[in-house]
């Protein structure tokens, strides 16, 4: 397996770091500042540059107007996305890969204005008491055998999505007899019977909010079904995946950005009459966590070489599982250690550090916690076999 990149790979690595150095950095402090708010014109700008310079709807196929990136390519990006703090790139215009089982209609109602960044979904899938266990998920979506639509119930928490999100993808249970039919639904936000319960804030000051919302007898077209009835478990694992990987790509690029703002600052400060990075207990955790970054960076990369090689899926989740939770728990613990080499600056909110050190928190948690990741990589050593998880494809 080779790992060298492409002229065409190299050409869009660059395209990702100016557009997140030269576009997004710079607007990261004043978005802290103003507690999370972007201007419109700010979020308008990201879009424009986002869609000039080819950075959008990446993970979609050319056949839909996406970019058409295998999956080492998404990862390339997301590595330089990943470099900046608020969650910025979430206005970078895309769609959930789920999208991509949209009907024509369907598609000219969300895909299409999505990937031109008209509009924005979001994925409402955990529950109050349905978090880890997708299995108690109380939410119901009934056929009116009158009409022929479908009555949706439920309450969502966590449904992530940026300031313009208008509507959201519900993952609720069809009832055929004893049977239990987990099925997405396409939902807009100004839907009667929909309304925002609370919208609270959280430990990271992110582009995304993660409100709640309450569905009391909201009726839909059977035409609003995702994918077909059933059909939801599948799907919504094919997202978990490809976002495992992500978080596991964003995650080296914040430890990359970490990492040089500490030797920056470590070389040059001076303490005791030498520089602070001469000192073991400065210089040491952060050749750990280099070590870190780098193997973060392959687990990543290889994972998605062998999404891109057409590798058992099975096993390719069970990678996704191992990247993200090696990543994401590593790359808090850069954070932690660079607030550390900073002292005192490092707790200012005007510090990069200090923001990683509460944005990456969540990467332990959403799109599956790393107790779950665990859970999912100890039953594939059982299945699959451990050669297969830890070396063979």
């Amino acid at each position: 397996m080779d790992f060298a990149l492409t002229p065409e790979q190299s050409a869009l690595r660059e395209r990702a770091r100016r557009y997140t150095v030269e576009v997004l950095q710079p607007h990261e402090a004043q978005f802290e500042r103003d507690h999370g708010v972007l201007p419109k014109a700010a979020a308008d700008e990201f879009r424009r540059a986002a869609i000039e310079a080819n950075l959008h709807a990446g993970s979609l196929p050319r056949s839909v107007g996406g970019q058409g990136w295998s999956v080492l390519e998404q990862v390339i990006v997301h590595e330089q996305l990943g470099q900046v703090t608020g969650g910025l790139w979430s206005y970078i215009p895309g769609a959930y890969n789920v999208l991509l089982h949209c009907d024509p209609a369907q598609r000219a109602r969300y895909l299409d204005p999505s990937i031109r960044g008209e509009r924005n979904g979001s994925y409402a899938i955990t529950e109050k008491d349905a978090g880890s266990d997708a299995r108690t998920m109380a939410a119901t979506a009934k056929r009116d055998p009158a009409s022929g639509e479908y009555v949706l119930n439920g309450e969502k928490w966590f449904v992530t999505g940026p300031d313009d999100t208008d509507f959201m993808i519900f993952h609720a249970i069809v009832t055929d007899g004893d049977r239990r039919l987990p099925t997405l639904f396409l939902v807009d936000y100004d839907t009667p019977g929909l309304r925002l319960s609370h919208d609270p804030d959280y430990m990271h000051t992110f582009a995304d909010r993660h409100p709640q919302f309450i569905l009391e007898d909201v009726r839909v077209p059977a035409g609003a079904i995702l994918g077909g009835i059933g059909e939801a478990d599948q799907l919504t694992n094919e997202w978990f995946v490809e976002e495992r990987i992500h978080i596991g790509a964003r995650c080296g690029g914040a430890m990359e950005r970490l990492l040089a703002l500490a030797v920056e600052w470590s070389t040059s400060r001076i303490q005791f009459g030498q520089r602070i990075y001469d000192f073991q207990g400065v210089s040491f955790p952060l050749a750990d966590s280099a070590a870190d970054a780098a193997a973060a960076r392959l687990l990543t990369r290889e994972c998605a070489w062998l999404a891109d090689s057409g590798a058992d899926p099975k096993v390719v989740h069970a990678r996704a599982s191992i990247a993200k939770l090696f990543a994401s728990e590593a790359a808090f613990r850069c954070a932690d250690r660079v607030v550390q080499v900073f002292g005192g600056r490092g707790y200012m909110r005007e510090n990069p550090a200090e923001r990683f050190f509460r944005e990456l928190r969540v990467d332990r948690i959403w799109e599956g916690t790393s107790e779950i990741q665990r859970l999912i990589i100890a039953r594939s050593l059982e299945k699959r076999g451990v050669g297969r998880v830890v070396g063979e494809a």
